[in-house]
């Protein structure tokens, strides 16, 4: 069985959509794109607005191996952003642990679910939403934008033509990060140098190869985050 591109003009989510179609036995490369989501989701359990003009895809992957998705969203976004840049004409920059920025706003997401057999992984859904030229909730401005306000005549198409095959090429028995891809996050690290002032306060570095993002205290104790809400001083 090949696998196949399903089309919805509306849905929950998408990855809700390959979840199902997994379960059902769905190949590895599945896609499911969306005009719009009425349920969409970001990481920690976060609403996301997904309104028409916007791209939501999500692919379905079946590991071989235990993978943190973690990892697997911070690789997904180095995949993503090298794609984009070239489309949007500037710097596409990475916010642990799974933003796309430009300049100094969200342009898009990534959210990774994994479904497991026991202590088996069965697959993961890889979900990506980019604002492309899709309306903007008023208090979302301020800290998102969308491609269309920095790379006019930007099309859906283009966008989704460049982000699909990161999905279904991305590796996902990797179980760590190599070298490159720290080396190649740190380029696009949109956090490093910054000021944190919670959970921990201090000065952000890079990341782990597990994903984890390193902090240098005031006092210069090391501390490894790998979950949770940042929030930096500036804006405490």
């Amino acid at each position: 069985m090949s696998p196949e591109v399903h089309l919805r003009a509306t849905t929950t989510s998408t990855n809700d959509d390959i979840h199902r179609l997994a379960e059902a036995g769905a190949p590895d490369g599945t896609v499911v794109m969306a005009d719009a989501m009425t349920a969409g989701r970001g990481s920690r359990g976060r609403t996301w607005h997904a309104e028409l003009g916007g791209v939501w895809v999500s692919v379905l992957r079946r590991p071989g191996a235990s993978i943190e998705t973690a990892v697997l969203s911070l690789r997904v976004g180095l995949g993503v952003a090298a794609v984009l840049q070239p489309l949007v004409g500037q710097a596409v920059a990475l916010k642990w642990p799974n933003d796309l920025v430009v300049g100094q706003q969200k342009v898009g997401g990534i959210l990774c679910e994994m479904r497991w057999h026991g202590a088996r992984p069965a697959w993961v859904a890889i979900g990506v939403g980019v604002n492309v030229a899709n309306r903007l909730p008023d208090a979302l401005r301020h800290t998102a934008t969308t491609l269309a306000e920095v790379a006019p005549g930007l099309s859906l198409a283009d966008v989704r033509d460049a982000v699909i095959p990161v999905l279904r090429m991305v590796k996902v028995d990797a179980t760590v990060l190599d070298p490159l891809e720290i080396a190649a996050f740190d380029r696009r690290n949109w956090l490093r140098g910054k000021a944190l002032h919670a959970p921990v306060q201090g000065t952000v570095g890079g990341i782990d190869q597990s994903g984890g993002l390193e902090i240098t205290g005031a006092d210069g104790t090391s501390h490894v985050l790998r979950a949770g809400d940042l929030t930096l001083s500036e804006m405490a």
